[in-house]
């Protein structure tokens, strides 16, 4: 292997990363209750979508990718909104109608269903960056290897084994962000030295009209992950619950904004070839560091995804159907709807049917949030056109939201 070329872009990348992972692994931070209620739904936004949606919306939508990136965030913090409204709702204890305690159950059943997909998604990207680097080309491989951590993640959950992973979780989230810190780095480098050069770019957008509508709507996932401080009761209470929820929303975008607008504007339409790996190639050209950084950070961040996902959808399935089915038969309906769409479909079509499940269970979130906001007034109020109009939009995003067509599709 090639050793990396030790450049001023490389020191700052390396740099920026090791300081980022060194303050976030301060004993100080990591035990800050305020902290660990923020990074773990922010961890979850800024997963494994990260990675793709970049490459993803510099390619369809070119220079106007930063307001798409806007929309998407705005979007998801209007939906936890919702969430954030429920979380309080339950906690004043306030006598709850039968409709929505119908509902909570429908929205856990819901959730776990996404999670069972979003498995497949962040272990078909662990399978595509996992031989990134290697030079094998045959599609096939990526399949093999996803089927693989697939049938070990399943067996683990089967045999009890989830125990020690999860406790790996905290580090890889560390990491994961530490190198997303050396990338916008090497990026904000980049982009100076083009804008210095003359040689920024505005691409025009490729997915225009109701089809790049429609391709928005299939990349809810990408910003998802939000709703999981709804889940943290058992640690947290429900005012730092909802403002860690806010705050990992707003982090993450502005995280995701100076992202998106650094990258769309540096590389020219000939260097964009959308494979599920784009952004490994296009940072050869940014900083020769970063591709085995985002590799690393790729593959602990899809696994660590795909295991709190796993233990996520055992538990809810256990929960809802109050101990009919246990997490060990989850797990195995799990594998089998993993497998299915590993061989059965590409990862943009995997993304675009992970973001319907979250729409659903979006929707149903909404919709507890009008009978609860209705309940608790008698009546409309100012936030009932909000939540219907959610309802309406998660319902859009359920019925036209497609996948972009990459390379291979």
């Amino acid at each position: 292997m090639d050793l990396v070329p030790v450049t001023t872009s490389t020191i700052l990348v390396l740099l920026a990363t090791l300081m980022g992972l060194g303050l976030l692994l301060l004993p100080r931070l990591r035990t800050w209750s305020g902290w660990r209620a923020t990074v773990t739904p922010l961890a979850s936004i800024i997963g494994s979508g990260f990675l793709v949606l970049g490459p993803i919306l510099d390619d369809s939508y070119g220079k106007h990718a930063p307001l798409v990136m806007l929309g998407l965030c705005g979007v998801a913090y209007a939906f936890g909104y919702a969430i954030r409204v429920n979380i309080a709702r339950i906690a004043s204890q306030q006598p709850r109608s039968r409709a929505e305690t119908w509902m909570e159950h429908a929205a856990s059943w819901a959730l776990a269903f996404a999670y069972c997909i979003s498995v497949a998604y962040y272990l078909n990207l662990f399978g595509a960056f996992g031989l990134s680097l290697s030079g094998l080309s045959n599609p096939l491989y990526p399949k093999i290897l996803t089927s693989c951590v697939l049938l070990f993640i399943v067996s683990s959950g089967m045999l009890g084994g989830f125990s020690t992973m999860e406790k790996m979780e905290q580090f890889a989230v560390s990491l994961k962000l530490a190198i997303i810190a050396g990338l916008l780095v090497g990026l904000g480098l980049y982009f100076r030295e083009q804008a210095a050069s003359g040689a920024l770019v505005a691409n025009p957008m490729t997915d225009t009209g109701w089809h790049g509508v429609a391709v928005a709507f299939g990349l809810i996932v990408t910003v998802q992950g939000f709703e999981t401080s709804r889940y943290l009761s058992d640690e947290y209470d429900a005012r730092l619950r909802i403002r860690s929820m806010r705050w990992a929303q707003i982090i993450s975008a502005i995280i995701y904004m100076i992202y998106v607008s650094l990258l769309s504007y540096i590389f020219p339409p000939e260097q964009l070839a959308l494979e599920e790996t784009a952004i490994v190639d296009m940072m050869k050209i940014v900083a020769p560091v970063l591709p085995p950084l985002l590799v690393a950070a790729a593959l602990s961040a899809q696994f660590s995804a795909a295991v709190a996902d796993a233990s996520g959808a055992g538990g809810l399935a256990q929960e809802v159907s109050r101990g009919r089915i246990n997490p060990k038969q989850t797990y195995l309906i799990l594998g089998i709807i993993g497998a299915l769409l590993t061989w059965g479909a590409d990862v943009f079509q995997i993304i675009a049917y992970a973001s319907k499940a979250f729409a659903i269970y979006y929707a149903i979130q909404s919709a507890i949030a009008l009978t609860g906001d209705w309940k608790k007034a008698g009546g409309l109020t100012w936030r009932s056109p909000v939540f219907a109009t959610l309802i309406g939009l998660a319902v859009l995003i359920v019925l036209f939201g497609r996948s972009v067509e990459g390379n291979g599709a």
